[in-house]
């Protein structure tokens, strides 16, 4: 191709949701709806857990940590698709669409590196129970959860340079609802296996080895909560890694089909049906998992909703 037929683009275009016609009107409110309810859910864990003394263990850091990162992670996406659903003109310029890829995948990362940290806190606390208090100590937990968002920043840069480095063609129509590499790469002038491989090798080192982390943690789990003699005690130490197991298969199994794969090419219904799942289903559904299903955590909430001019102590319960 003529090096005169590429263009310096300064904006794309998100198809978004193609197709909607009057319905886009009640999409925007949906959308927005499970915005507000994902913000208010993590946010109401989020400030709970840090205000609730009863709360600072470990499980329940790692937890607020997640709420914390899934505010992050909705804000990078939701508010453009909301803002694509009301307007006209839906463009974003190609620095705001290099940003909006590189935090997404960033927080992404951190989310599987979290997830997996929260997988191993529940290996020692059900496999080595009395050695679980000196290990898994308040600075530990600092120092992991540090760790889970220094290594997600710092996974994606790779890919974004060699996109920034891509010539676009005229064509600057994204058939997605936000920008992501897939996407980038099938509107490039030029051969991109080069960036088809350093995605996939970047993708399946964060998410393979993280999810192999996690089951390899849960097979274990499983085995030592079989060993538990009673039904009760096999229940209750169940219990408190059922939450967590369901965010991981949800996620994971999004993420895995979407991004461990060898080609640009791919079905476009399919991969917006699963962008829906991990960028808004997902932080959607997580604090409604951990609320639900933990007692612990919704008596803290009642405690701090309905109970804001009782200065006792939770040892005072």
């Amino acid at each position: 191709m003529d090096q005169h037929n590429f263009s310096s683009l300064s904006e794309f275009v998100l198809l978004g949701f193609p197709n909607v016609g009057h319905i886009s009107g009640w999409l925007f409110v949906l959308l927005l709806l499970a915005y507000l309810f994902t913000i208010g859910g993590n946010m109401l864990i989020f400030l709970v857990i840090r205000l609730d003394t009863a709360l600072h263990k470990p499980m329940y850091h790692f937890v607020s940590v997640l709420s914390f990162l899934e505010l992050w992670y909705t804000a990078t996406t939701i508010p453009k698709m909301l803002a694509n659903l009301l307007s006209e003109k839906k463009t974003i310029s190609f620095a705001g669409c290099l940003l909006q890829t590189y935090f997404f995948h960033s927080l992404g990362a951190s989310e599987c590196y979290l997830l997996t940290a929260m997988a191993y806190d529940r290996y020692l606390a059900i496999c080595r129970p009395l050695h679980y208090p000196s290990i898994m100590t308040t600075a530990l937990c600092a120092k992991m959860a540090a760790g889970c968002w220094t290594c997600g920043f710092l996974c994606p840069i790779s890919e974004v340079i060699l996109v920034s480095q891509l010539p676009f063609c005229d064509y600057n129509e994204i058939p997605h609802i936000f920008c992501d590499f897939p996407p980038l790469l099938s509107l490039a002038c030029k051969d991109t296996s080069t960036n088809v491989l350093v995605d996939f090798a970047v993708n399946a080192f964060i998410i393979l080895i993280t999810f192999l982390f996690i089951m390899t943690s849960y097979g274990r789990i499983i085995g030592a909560v079989l060993k538990i003699k009673t039904a009760a005690g096999r229940r209750k130490a169940f219990s408190t890694c059922a939450s967590h197991l369901i965010v991981v298969l949800i996620f994971f199994g999004s993420i895995i089909f979407m991004y461990v794969r060898l080609k640009k090419s791919y079905s476009l219904t399919l991969d917006r049906t699963l962008a829906v799942v991990y960028s808004v289903l997902t932080p959607l559904a997580n604090p409604i998992i951990y609320s639900l299903r933990n007692k612990e955590l919704i008596q803290a909430i009642k405690r701090t909703i309905f109970k804001k001019g009782d200065k006792a102590s939770p040892t005072h319960h």
